[in-house]
């Protein structure tokens, strides 16, 4: 028992220092860095399928013409 009364005044509390400012502007810089880069990922796929679907409309394999049966 004596030892933990011991260690008891040794134990640092975290203390409120109130916002930092430097870091919750270079948070708000990475999320918004990450958000924008899916973003561009998913832009790059959108545009990759569009490209091949009117690849594959200039070379006849596909038609947006329905046939009459």
């Amino acid at each position: 028992m004596r030892v933990l009364e011991m260690a008891a005044p040794k134990i640092a509390h975290a203390a409120y220092q109130g916002p930092n400012v430097l870091k919750d502007i270079f948070y708000g810089i990475s999320m918004g860095l990450a958000a924008g880069f899916l973003w561009k990922i998913h832009h790059w796929n959108v545009q990759r399928k569009t490209k091949e679907f009117y690849e594959m409309l200039d070379r006849g394999e596909i038609s947006v013409v329905v046939e009459d049966e």
